[in-house]
């Protein structure tokens, strides 16, 4: 289902998708004081997850993006507003994100779904919540679109909606359109912080396929995922993950209310990662795409309590579905 007419409407600044890209990050920082519980997984690894609490029923596990985590402007902004609308938050981070390398040579990537499904095992097993939402940014968007439609009708029955944001849901464009002269800035941000916990891996897993002169050479996402992604994931290379891992295929067998959020100024995303004939589709999934927003941005002005139409737009959909 289409929504037509987007209530956001920023400010003139934020009309520049770079800077409303890049705002939250750098100047809208929030304090939360997470309690963290380690959970192991069926493989022999962790999940590191992030509790904020206020006592409520009802809980929604946040999936932050690519090299992100729990402390990521983002997901810090979102906790407070979730927590102020009676929700308890799961900020989960994601194999080898939470400051703490991971045990395997494997970690996490754009359609690695089971983990999500073993946080929510673990809601089942040790808490007595009555609903659980999930939300995702970017690469954790595009999981929790993936995990929605590989499970269909039998996704677990506690989950009441679902919010994804700024997603690759065609993981070859957007790797494309990043690559692009005008958006060096943010692949050599992303590949730094790659490079260096594939160097990690390399230390830590002598033996395997990884060495240093061939991390050196890495200059881009294919580049990457071509050489460790893919290889340590089960994917023939880079293009197979990506082809595997898009969300964008699953999306009409989403059985759950799900909302989209994606600007038609996001400088990550090539036109192949907008979902529109799968939305007209799939009435369980709605997509909302704002004329401006840039990349998980969607900041209207500088006020830290009025410029926060993203959180309070996943909670009016989360509690209302509209």
């Amino acid at each position: 289902m289409i929504i037509e007419n987007s209530t956001y409407k920023p400010s003139y600044i934020f009309k520049n998708r770079h800077f409303n890209t890049v705002y939250r990050n750098l100047f809208h920082q929030i304090a939360v004081k997470f309690q963290r519980k380690r959970i192991e997984t069926n493989d022999g690894d962790f999940l590191d997850l992030d509790f904020s609490t206020t006592n409520s029923k009802k809980i929604t596990i946040i999936i932050h993006g690519l090299e992100g985590s729990s402390s990521s402007s983002y997901v810090k902004s979102l906790t407070t507003v979730l927590n102020l609308n009676n929700f308890d938050v799961i900020a989960l981070n994601l194999r080898g994100c939470s400051g703490e390398p991971n045990r395997l040579l494997s970690s996490y990537h754009s359609g690695k779904t089971d983990d999500l499904g073993a946080v929510l095992s673990h809601l089942d097993d040790q808490t007595n919540y009555d609903s659980y939402y999930i939300v995702g940014f970017s690469l954790g968007g595009n999981q929790i679109l993936k995990y929605l439609g590989e499970n269909g009708h039998q996704t677990n029955s506690k989950i009441r909606s679902a919010v994804a944001i700024s997603v690759p849901c065609d993981l070859k464009g957007s790797s494309g359109i990043l690559d692009k002269f005008e958006n060096q800035i943010y692949m050599r941000r992303f590949i730094r912080s790659l490079k260096q916990k594939a160097f990690i891996k390399s230390q830590h897993f002598p033996n395997s396929f990884l060495n240093k002169d061939k991390i050196d050479k890495v200059k881009n996402l294919y580049d990457f995922d071509n050489l460790y992604t893919a290889p340590a994931h089960g994917f023939k290379d880079a293009y197979d993950y990506w082809e595997k891992s898009s969300s964008k295929q699953f999306i009409t067998n989403i059985k759950i209310p799900s909302l989209l959020i994606t600007a038609v100024d996001d400088p990550f995303l090539s036109k192949s990662c907008y979902p529109v004939k799968e939305a007209s589709e799939n009435s369980n999934f709605y997509l909302e795409i704002p004329k401006y927003g840039g990349h998980v941005g969607f900041n209207s002005n500088f006020s830290r309590i009025n410029g926060l139409w993203l959180e309070n737009r996943i909670v009016q959909f989360l509690d209302n579905l509209i």
